[in-house]
């Protein structure tokens, strides 16, 4: 028997407070992109291993830091980059099982300059970044864990994870705005547009207001002059596509690079050689961006692990952390009458990953509903989510789910 708690909150969905403020760090921020370098280098592993030895091995790739390079900007032709990124890829991984060497290094290296390559248009990361592995063996103790592995494993930390649904409606603008100025139609139309996109959003009542940071490509910009223009053509794009979709504001305004001022000449405008304020301007690490639903709702309880880069079939940090979303998202959609949902996992090392010490649901109800009427459907949801918790993981092995 599992320990599941039903109960109701008695308070106002997110979508009703007078104040909500969202974020998102798009796919070129430098905290995105150690987030998702560390989580698919946890994913090639984990297969790695698997074919290999037949198991996953202990790893938690969730250590790193990308260290800001050096760049001389050039309007109309494209700077250069005077000091290349730096890459630390750090934690823990098995180098070796029964005689069998595994390429950890090696992989490490491979799949972020193979993530670079995929989504960052102007990083030759054989050029533009360097690499610096601290992986190391890990302790005896959560080693041992995996080698003695019978079915499932036992948690390999005491962690609790909170998810939530559904998105509202400024978190669902954040998350499909960063997206689409990420999407390939839309750069094939404005390369000049840089993949290190971060957006503000804050809602008072209906009124919506979006501050954006988003670098232009210096090389598509010939002159201070065309690059006002050009923003303002990006603009006027935004608030195109924010009204179509966001339907349930009354007046919504679009703030982009506010620091700009057209008097500085080349020190007043956001023009990037790379795409990435990690070129010059900002380092990143792990666990600072978006939460694994893809965004960073302030209104939100937070749970504090970094999911990405850490194993998925041990580490609670990572497998509560999305399975407690995918959970509230499937009480959501299933069961009538409720407004919001939030489910609560939390674990104890050394237990069955599929017995957590309490799994609660904690539902906001529409006016008519009882408790009653939506508690046992609820805790099956529950209870049939941490019976299939193998396939779960698996699954997160295969990097069907991200953690940005």
């Amino acid at each position: 028997m599992r320990n599941i708690v039903v109960e109701k909150l008695n308070s106002l969905p997110v979508e009703e407070h007078g104040v909500e403020l969202v974020e998102r760090k798009g796919i070129g921020h430098p905290d995105s992109i150690c987030d998702a370098i560390m989580d698919q280098i946890s994913v090639n592993l984990s297969q790695e291993y698997i074919k290999r030895v037949g198991n996953i091995l202990h790893h938690n790739i969730d250590k790193s830091l990308l260290v800001a390079g050096e760049v001389e900007r050039k309007l109309g032709v494209g700077g250069e980059v005077k000091k290349p990124m730096l890459l630390v890829i750090g934690d823990r991984a098995t180098f070796e099982v029964d005689g069998i060497r595994i390429p950890v290094e090696e992989i490490a290296i491979e799949t972020a300059k193979e993530w670079f390559r995929k989504n960052l248009r102007f990083v030759d990361p054989d050029k533009h970044v360097k690499f610096q592995v601290e992986l190391y063996p890990g302790s005896p103790e959560l080693t041992d864990i995996f080698r003695r592995r019978k079915g499932l494993l036992p948690a390999n930390d005491t962690s609790a994870a909170v998810g939530y649904a559904p998105l509202t409606s400024t978190e669902k603008i954040v998350l499909e705005l960063e997206r689409y100025l990420n999407s390939k139609e839309f750069k094939a139309i404005h390369p000049e547009v840089g993949e290190d996109i971060k957006i503000m959003a804050f809602r008072q009542k209906k009124n919506l207001q979006l501050t954006i940071a988003m670098p232009l490509i210096d090389r598509y910009v010939t002159s201070v002059k065309d690059y006002f223009e050009k923003k303002e053509v990006i603009k006027s794009i935004v608030e195109d596509f924010v009204s179509e979709k966001a339907q349930n504001f009354e007046n919504i305004t679009i703030d982009i690079n506010t620091l700009d001022d057209p008097e500085r000449g080349m020190d007043g405008i956001y023009v990037s050689v790379l795409g990435t304020s990690a070129e010059d301007a900002d380092s990143g690490q792990v666990g600072r961006g978006n939460r694994v639903n893809g965004v960073i709702a302030l209104n939100r309880p937070m749970g504090t692990e970094a999911a990405a880069g850490k194993n998925p079939v041990s580490h609670v940090g990572k497998i509560y952390n999305i399975l407690t979303h995918k959970i509230a998202k499937e009480i959501y959609q299933k069961v009538p009458g409720i407004k919001e949902v939030y489910v609560w996992l939390c674990s104890q090392i050394g237990k069955p990953i599929d017995q957590p010490k309490i799994a609660t649901a904690q539902l906001i109800l529409e006016n008519g509903t009882s408790i009653y009427d939506v508690a046992k459907p609820v805790e099956d949801i529950i209870d049939q989510e941490l019976a299939n918790i193998e396939k779960f993981c698996n699954e997160l092995a295969e990097g069907k789910y991200s953690v940005w």
